[in-house]
C-alpha cells in the first residue's frame, strides 16, 4: 500500500495502464507538458513521449469526436475534459456517436474511451466549474457513469473503466482531490473534513464497475450517495448517533441494485443524498427503484438530501451543498415516518 491523495491516485493509475498497454493515450487541453489543469497526469509525456500523451485544440466537440474515431481504429483513448462545465459542445459526440457505436454497427466497431472530468463545487469556481452533470449520462444508453470518492477506489475504478469495451463517463469530485477541503475552505474545523489521503494498492489492481461498497452497516436507516457527499453521510451519521448504513454507490451505471435492495428490505428506510439540484436528479431514479423494488418492506417514503434548483449559487456555496445538519435532519424524519 502507499499513501495517496486522490489526484495522486488518479494519475498513477494512467501510468499504470499506458505501461501495461501500449494502445492506451492520453489526450486533452494542457494534459501534456503542463500535467492537467489539476495536475491529474502530471509526468505522462516525459515517460511516455507525446504521441501518448498529447495536448489538444481547445474545442471539446473535437477531442471527444477524435477520441471517438481512435477508438474505432482500436486505441484506448483516456480524454480530459479540465472542468465537467465544458463538456456541454461535446454532449453530441458522447451521446450520438460514442454511446451508440457498438449498436449502429451490429458491434463490429466499439467505443473503448474514457471522459474524465473534474464535478462538482467546492473550490470557489462559480457556476462554469462546479456544476454536477452526473444525470445526464445517466439517461444515455450506452454509456457507463463513475463517480469515486477515495484514493483506493479512484485508481482501481479508472483501470476498470479503460480496460472496459464501452465508453465510459468517469467524474471526478474536485473537493476531493486532495481530501475533502484541503485547507482551503471556509471550514476546515468540519469533522468530515479530515481525511486527505488514502491507503492505494500498487500496481494494476480493477475496482468492479457496477459493485456498491457498504461503508457502515446498520439496521435503521439506508443511506444511498456518492463521491463527495460518502465523507457528508459518514460525518452526519457519526454525529447522530443513529444505527444508519451508508451505502457507495462508486458506479451509478451500472447500478449495484442488488446491495440496494438488500439493505432497504432489512433497515424499511431510505435517504438518498447527492450534490447535484433536486429536480431530475440521480436521487430521482434511485427512489423510484427503492420504491419500486422494495415498496412492502418501506416503513416511510424515500427522502432525497440535494442541491437547490437553481444555476450554482457561487457566493452562497457552502449553504447549496448538503452537509451533516441536512442529512441528520432527513435521519431524524425518515426515522420518525
Amino acid at each position: 500500500m502507499a499513501r495517496m491523495t486522490m489526484i495522486e491516485a488518479i494519475r498513477d493509475a494512467h501510468a499504470v495502464a499506458m505501461e501495461r498497454d501500449p494502445d492506451v493515450v492520453v489526450m486533452g487541453e494542457d494534459v501534456g507538458y503542463f500535467g492537467g489543469v489539476f495536475r491529474c497526469t502530471a509526468g505522462l509525456q516525459s515517460r511516455f513521449g507525446v504521441q501518448r500523451c498529447f495536448d489538444t485544440p481547445i474545442s471539446e466537440l473535437g477531442i471527444v469526436g477524435t477520441a471517438v474515431g481512435m477508438a474505432a481504429f482500436g486505441l484506448k483513448p483516456v480524454v480530459e475534459i479540465q472542468f465537467a462545465d465544458y463538456m456541454y459542445p461535446a454532449y453530441d459526440q458522447i451521446v450520438s456517436e460514442a454511446a451508440r457505436l457498438r449498436y449502429r454497427s451490429a458491434g463490429e466497431f466499439t467505443c473503448p474511451i474514457v471522459v474524465r472530468m473534474p464535478t462538482g463545487g467546492g473550490i470557489y469556481g462559480a457556476q462554469t466549474h462546479s456544476q454536477s452533470p452526473e444525470s445526464l449520462f445517466t439517461h444515455v444508453a450506452g454509456l457507463k457513469t463513475v463517480v469515486p470518492s477515495n484514493p483506493r477506489d479512484a485508481k482501481g475504478l479508472l483501470l476498470a473503466a479503460i480496460a472496459d469495451p464501452d465508453p465510459v463517463i468517469f467524474l471526478e469530485p474536485k473537493r476531493l482531490y486532495n481530501g475533502p477541503f484541503n485547507g482551503h475552505f471556509d471550514r476546515p474545523s468540519e469533522s468530515w473534513a479530515k481525511h486527505e489521503m488514502g491507503d492505494v494498492e500498487e500496481g494494476y489492481y480493477e475496482t468492479p464497475l457496477g459493485k456498491a461498497a457498504v461503508l457502515r452497516e446498520g439496521s435503521a436507516v439506508t443511506l444511498l450517495t456518492y463521491g463527495t457527499m460518502v465523507h457528508v453521510a459518514l460525518a452526519a451519521v457519526e454525529e447522530s448517533g443513529k444505527d444508519v448504513e451508508v451505502i457507495d454507490l462508486r458506479t451509478l451505471v451500472p447500478l449495484d441494485l442488488e446491495t440496494i435492495i438488500t439493505s432497504v428490505t432489512k433497515t424499511g428506510r431510505c435517504i438518498v443524498l447527492h450534490e447535484a439540484t433536486l429536480t431530475s436528479g440521480f436521487g430521482a431514479e434511485l427512489t423510484a427503484l427503492v420504491q419500486s423494488d422494495c415498496f412492502y418492506s418501506l416503513e416511510a417514503p424515500v427522502l432525497r438530501v440535494a442541491g437547490w434548483d437553481t444555476p450554482y449559487p457561487h457566493a452562497q456555496e457552502w449553504d447549496y451543498f448538503p452537509g451533516p445538519e441536512r442529512v441528520k435532519r432527513a435521519i431524524t424524519k425518515v426515522m420518525e415516518g
